[in-house]
């Protein structure tokens, strides 16, 4: 097992929520938490069977981040050897749960 860890500014605090929890750990696939945290920012934690892959994972939630700016969250993904695009699909549903702010 390999455990990443990624932290960036966040913009965009969502509303008040309970976890968030989307997928499941299995072969070839991997489950997405969302939860709240104090702060502006946005943290990352990733444990993974697959090793050697931390830039490929860094470029996968730098993009997620950079289309859902959270604020106030952590995320941790368990992976059992999910492609980058189950990865980004999992964080799509799991930032798709989650409640926004009113305007």
């Amino acid at each position: 097992m390999e455990t990443l860890n990624y932290e960036f500014p966040g913009t965009q605090p969502a509303a008040a929520f309970a976890p968030v929890l989307v997928g499941v750990v299995a072969s070839g696939n991997l489950e997405v938490l969302v939860e709240p945290a104090p702060g502006a920012r946005c943290a990352f934690r990733i444990e993974t069977s697959a090793r050697g892959f931390g830039p490929i994972w860094e470029a996968v939630v730098r993009d997620f981040h950079a289309r859902h700016p959270l604020a106030g969250a952590t995320v941790s993904i368990h992976d059992m050897g999910a492609t980058p695009a189950v990865v980004s699909l999992r964080l799509e549903q799991a930032a798709a749960s989650l409640p926004r702010r009113a305007p």
